[in-house]
């Protein structure tokens, strides 16, 4: 007999937030944010490939992010607006 599951994903949760200059650094974005606790956290994070941005895996703490970028962390969907 086969046994069928049925798995519930969780749904990312999307969070707007703005910016008021042209960029903001990837690492910067995240504390803006709250992701993560400081820098340093930020950091580890980003080194260690946990961040994706535009659905990309992104290692580069100084990336610059624009208006309509997303970062995606932690089943969190963070968009620049």
């Amino acid at each position: 007999m086969i046994k069928k599951f049925k798995l519930k994903v969780k749904e990312k949760e999307i969070i707007q937030k703005s910016i008021s200059t042209d960029f903001i650094r990837l690492d910067s974005f995240l504390k803006l944010c709250d992701a993560v606790q400081s820098g340093g956290h930020a950091k580890l994070v980003i080194q260690d490939g946990e961040i994706k941005v535009n659905d990309e895996v992104c290692t580069m703490r100084g990336k610059k992010l624009h208006v309509g970028d997303k970062v995606e962390f932690d089943y969190k969907i963070y968009e620049i607006i």
